[in-house]
């Protein structure tokens, strides 16, 4: 595997760069903008959020049979699928801010062969082509985002100083905006309305008990007997990815092995006097440093010949003949990665890591193709885990799996293969489905004995973000480990 160094120099790179060819993680890590300014990012974003809602929302309401789909939410206690619909300069929900989304399609006297047209495979044929007949959108409060949404606002002037009127209308506000939610579902007339309540995943959970109980006492029971429960709608929104979304995201997994680079090396480590938690701190500055954010604080752990876990400790000094593990994360365009690597502390006079430990990486290497191979769209992640494991056993390796979903979350939405304490499948979460256009982060560990260690077991821990296009085919999201890091 190349070795990443990081440039001495500093570049510019715009966000019009993303859709270039690969740039080196090295020089990524050495820029002071690595994906443009704020401002070049929320353009980018904005896009992806018009493009998402325009093709990814109809398709997913028509295949979830959901006429209408009502989402409040106040300030601070905002519902989980609020970032997947919310432009990149709103950050919270606007005092009460109620979406509502009203498939058109739904209409009485809509033709069904009209109809039908809007009801095309998922999502391969949406992806630049918008349905013919729309879904709504509306923002009861808050604001249009950037366009997206018809925002609804009181017929009330805003008081002026000293009670005199304003030129400005006011905001909904309380009680009246559960009265316009009636006469918008009133006039629309559906026959479900979709709310967020699920037992099962936490995406699809988001409307909180005080919003419930404000929505059916403001509606009646005529339209609260329409009420329904779908998890799939909110998890599969937040859980579909662009295209141009995965250019980005190359970009950001690139930063991350550039920094693993230069945080496993002598620019960073020297063996007898750096230890882990100094590796980790500069990780975690260099990431601020880059104004960019992370979702999880970082780990940087230590294997080493003879020595336990518990004796050596939570923050041991790094020595030669180490093996070292991190697991890291940034956080950008309000996506997530989440990437674990391993490296090698080499001895006085080795040039390149001992045998044994190298088939230690080999080892997860091939579980990673394992997995890799097993993920297809329609299957539960309790399937593929099962599928997966009985392939590794078959092949004699000593693994654990616990692969999940990631984008707009770290922990995304979405079907998890096993936990790492649940190898016999994860009851109800492992039994969503694979979607096209879902990522994953590849999390596993095959533990090897290693003859250079007298046969101690080796624990190789390794993670890589991987994309599933519009057609179901799996890719890693930039490449994948398959040579430890050295420290020389």
């Amino acid at each position: 595997m190349k070795r990443y160094l990081l440039a001495a120099f500093v570049i510019a790179l715009p966000a019009v760069a993303l859709a270039q060819s690969r740039v080196r993680p090295g020089a990524l890590a050495d820029a002071d903008r690595p994906f443009g300014s704020l401002r070049e990012q929320a353009a980018m974003q904005q896009e992806w959020l018009k493009k998402r809602l325009d093709t990814f929302l109809p398709a997913l309401m028509r295949k979830h049979g959901v006429d209408m789909w009502v989402v409040p939410m106040r300030e601070y206690n905002e519902d989980p699928v609020f970032s997947a619909i919310v432009s990149p300069t709103t950050f919270a929900a606007r005092r009460r801010t109620i979406y509502v989304f009203y498939d058109e399609c739904t209409k009485p006297g809509v033709l069904a062969a009209e109809r039908a047209l809007d009801l095309r495979p998922l999502p391969r044929d949406t992806r630049n082509d918008p349905p013919r007949c729309k879904v709504e959108r509306i923002a009861l409060g808050g604001t249009s985002q950037g366009g997206v949404f018809e925002a609804v606002r009181s017929t009330q002037a805003a008081a002026g100083p000293a009670g005199a009127q304003s030129q400005r209308q006011a905001e909904l506000w309380g009680d009246e905006q559960w009265k316009v939610l009636k006469k918008v579902i009133e006039e629309r007339n559906p026959k479900t309305i979709n709310i967020d309540v699920s037992r099962t995943f936490a995406f699809s959970d988001g409307l909180s008990a005080g919003e419930q109980e404000g929505m059916r006492a403001a509606l009646g029971a005529k339209w609260t007997a329409r009420f329904r429960r779908n998890d799939a709608l909110a998890l599969d929104l937040i859980a579909m990815r662009l295209p141009d979304e995965e250019m980005a995201y190359t970009r950001m997994t690139q930063l991350v092995w550039g920094i693993i680079d230069t945080a496993f090396s002598n620019a960073v480590i020297m063996p007898g006097v750096t230890r882990t938690q100094d590796v980790v701190w500069w990780m975690r500055q260099k990431v601020n440093d880059l104004g960019l954010g992370t979702w999880f604080h970082p780990s940087v752990e230590v294997q080493r010949k003879g020595a336990t876990d518990e004796q050596l400790g939570d923050n041991p000094i790094i020595q030669r003949g180490d093996v070292l593990h991190c697991d890291f994360g940034i956080t950008a365009f309000r996506l997530n990665t989440d990437t674990q690597h391993m490296g090698y502390v080499l001895r006085d006079g080795e040039t390149d890591v001992p045998g044994g430990i190298r088939h230690a990486l080999e080892n997860s290497n091939k579980l990673q193709d394992i997995v890799m191979d097993e993920i297809r769209p329609d299957r539960t992640g309790n399937q593929i885990l099962r599928a997966s494991l009985a392939r590794m056993r078959a092949v004699g390796i000593d693994g654990t799996v616990y692969t999940h979903p990631i984008g707009l979350h770290g922990h995304g939405a979405g079907p998890l293969i096993g936990l790492w304490d649940y190898q016999d499948g994860v009851p109800g979460r492992g039994d969503a489905k694979v979607i096209p256009l879902m990522w994953f982060s590849i999390e596993l560990q095959a533990t090897t004995p290693v003859p250079e260690w007298n046969g101690q077991k080796l624990r190789s821990a390794q993670e890589e973000d991987a994309i599933i296009d519009d057609v179901g085919r799996i890719r890693w999201a930039l490449d994948r480990q398959t040579r430890f890091w050295l420290v020389r």
